[in-house]
């Protein structure tokens, strides 16, 4: 059955649900109404007060008038039923509102109610035109509220419509259950065409609910199962180099590293160590929060490397992390007589020349750099792994080119935007994930406070104080330049008020635009001591490491993200020193706000922040990047339906132990609506 089909479908209503990604019968069938009008949830208007909840009401129109002039015009209209009358206001989009219905129509309102004296009134409410009072009769006890819009109206597409096509195909088409009979009795899901009637039919709002988590499964199922397969194939790849410490790994932790390792280190060490001891490719990630030390196992995997014979490589997302990764390695290397070399963007042709020819020959043994490292001109003699640092600011597309620079050398991932569980199910389902929650020894947790405008001389008199111990301070400005619509003080405008506050203290700016070599001169400058207060915009949220930075001052804090905070605060306590972070917010706090401050007073785990962020902002904001592999999920949400998302997983696994290739009479079905899915996916993930 073809969508034209349909009776009574013109092709001006075949476009109109175009507009809604309604192309075929099977589109159709899952397009799921957006909400149920309860039969016996409907309210009186007698009953009706001030209402925290939405509710439904159904009346007749009795008039419908434009009121008040120029820009106060709005729409008003009378409603009715046989309790009593109440007042409908739009104030926006009443030109499009007022064409939907006229006086006498029969009509359900759904919004939020306030009485004003004796009058009731509904503003803005969600508004469907019924024939008669029949309609909820034939649609037993819930009629279903299909997502609406201007080209769904023009072309006088109605829920009776929509709901009468929907029953229709039903009954013409063959509908294939592909989810596998043992899933559909273990979670208790009905077959596919039930689960569709229910859907559209649906007997109560909890068997609707409770369908709609078969629709959501079978998102993140399909999902799952493509990541096991896709992770199942890289582990299936025979023929990657086998590692194992010698001489290099030993002297490095029992000469020259001058701490013991936390137990996080251990753990994550043992599991690298495990995985590249055989020649199925590594592809694995390290978590770990702000100054977990992270970087200290990356250069033991590396070493590991290096004493079995091959290079390794570094990947830093800017210059800053980049050159702060090559003077932490160069600080603990250089004792060890290995030949490591630096490779950025902006060297010399000549001196670029030079570490190319040096990378190509295999006389440099480690690369640390940007994504210059991934770029055509750069060829390795004998990859062995390769490192990249701040994973989620590259995309899976540099993940595999730079597994292309070798013959399928390990991959050691590593981010310190710690990622929620549910989110690094998803994302980073085709890595293997070890933890660091501890930190280092010696490392006191920072105190976080916020402090009002009222404050700021009290706080420049704590400045002065920590200075004149030896210590030193950030202070970070949300902007670069001023920005009228949003009313804040900028970087270098507040660099300027800082330097007449403290004349006889040394004082730096720092920001985006700079050039590289000015951001080097500044950084150098604050971090071998030279300058006590850094002015600085979020470049700083990755940047050297300096020890003695234990106070940073946030201006216009609510303005960054929660995670973006949590990054800023891991600049500092970065010693032996105990610090402090003080937040300075606007006066004008929102909710969002004012509980991102909140939090962050509260906690100092980061993965604790990271799930409430990722609440607060959703999975592709949270991300920040469209080169994630997150899917767009139709009826899924990988936070709320987290359990599910296990449950998919654990199901797409056993699966894939048992028959990979979906070759059993019981996935025939499975098989048809998953290779054209994975395919796409593979292709993504440069698996064949």
């Amino acid at each position: 059955m073809k969508l034209t089909d349909l009776p009574k479908l013109s092709s001006k209503r075949e476009k109109a649900l175009h507009t809604f990604g309604i192309k075929t019968v099977m589109d159709l069938l899952y397009f799921f109404p957006r909400r149920y009008i309860d039969k016996s949830d409907i309210k009186p208007i007698r009953m009706l007060s001030d209402s925290d909840e939405p509710v439904s009401v159904l009346g007749r129109v009795e008039n419908v008038q434009v009121q008040g002039h120029g820009r106060k015009r709005r729409l008003e209209a009378h409603i009715h039923d046989s309790t009593g009358s109440m007042k409908v206001v739009w104030f926006k989009g009443w030109k499009y509102i007022i064409s939907l219905f006229n006086k006498g129509d029969l009509v359900s309102l759904f919004g939020k109610t306030n009485r004003y004296g004796r009058q009731l009134s509904m503003a803005h409410p969600d508004l469907e035109v019924l024939e008669s009072r029949d309609e909820i009769e034939k649609y037993r006890t819930l009629i279903p509220i299909y997502p609406s819009g201007k080209a769904l109206s023009k072309a006088y597409i109605n829920h009776k419509l929509i709901a009468g096509w929907v029953e229709e195909a039903i009954e013409k088409i063959n509908i294939h259950e592909f989810l596998p009979e043992e899933i559909l009795k273990q979670h208790h899901f009905p077959d596919r065409k039930r689960a569709l009637q229910i859907m559209h039919k649906p007997e109560s709002q909890q068997q609707a609910r409770r369908t709609l988590e078969r629709f959501k499964y079978e998102e993140l199922f399909l999902f799952e199962l493509s990541m096991a397969m896709i992770k199942q194939k890289q582990r299936e790849r025979a023929d990657g180099p086998e590692l194992k410490p010698g001489a290099l790994t030993k002297r490095f932790f029992n000469e020259v590293l001058p701490f013991e390792l936390t137990e996080g280190q251990k753990s994550a060490l043992g599991d690298i160590r495990e995985d590249i001891a055989t020649t199925t490719q590594m592809n694995r990630l390290i978590q770990g929060d702000v100054g977990a030390g992270k970087t200290i196992v990356a250069i033991g995997a590396m070493l590991m490397a290096l004493d079995s014979g091959y290079q390794a490589t570094l990947m830093a997302p800017t210059e800053i992390l980049a050159e702060q990764h090559y003077h932490t390695i160069k600080e603990y290397l250089e004792p060890l007589d290995v030949n490591f070399r630096l490779l950025v963007g902006g060297q010399k042709k000549s001196l670029r020349d030079d570490i190319l020819s040096d990378i190509a020959g295999g006389t440099c043994h480690l690369v640390v750099g940007t994504h210059a490292i991934i770029q055509d001109q750069v060829r390795f003699n004998r990859l062995g792994l390769a490192v990249i640092d701040e994973q989620h600011r590259f995309g899976v597309k540099q993940r595999t080119e730079m597994l292309q620079k070798g013959d399928h050398p390990h991959l050691l991932v590593m981010s310190a935007t710690p990622i929620p569980r549910s989110l690094a199910m998803t994302v980073y389902s085709d890595l293997d994930i070890s933890v660091i929650k501890d930190l280092p020894g010696g490392r006191k947790p920072v105190k976080t406070a916020v402090r009002t405008d009222k404050e700021r001389e009290n706080i420049y008199r704590f400045v002065e104080e920590t200075v004149s111990d030896g210590g030193q301070v950030y202070v970070v400005f949300p902007l670069i330049e001023e920005s009228e619509a949003l009313d804040l003080k900028d970087a270098t405008m507040g660099f300027e008020k800082l330097k007449r506050r403290f004349p006889d203290i040394p004082i730096g700016l720092l920001h985006g635009q700079m050039k590289s070599e000015e951001k080097e001169s500044i950084m150098s400058a604050f971090a071998d001591g030279r300058l006590k207060i850094l002015v600085s915009t979020t470049v700083v949220e990755v940047g050297v490491d300096v020890p003695n930075a234990s106070v940073m001052i946030i201006e216009h804090a609510e303005r960054f993200g929660l995670s973006q905070l949590h990054q800023l605060r891991g600049r500092i306590g970065r010693g032996t020193r105990q610090s402090y972070c003080i937040l300075m917010p606007d006066h004008k706090l929102s909710e969002s706000g004012r509980f991102r401050l909140k939090k962050m007073v509260e906690t100092t785990d980061g993965f604790e922040i990271a799930e409430a962020d990722l609440k607060l902002r959703g999975p592709g904001d949270f991300l920040g990047t469209k080169q994630s592999g997150l899917p767009e999920f139709k009826y899924a949400d990988i936070v709320e339906d987290r359990l599910l998302l296990e449950q998919a997983k654990a199901d797409a696994w056993k699966i894939i132990k048992t028959d990979p290739a979906l070759e059993k009479p019981e996935h025939t079905e499975l098989k048809k609506v998953f290779a054209p899915y994975v395919k796409k996916r593979a292709e993504y993930f440069g698996v064949g």
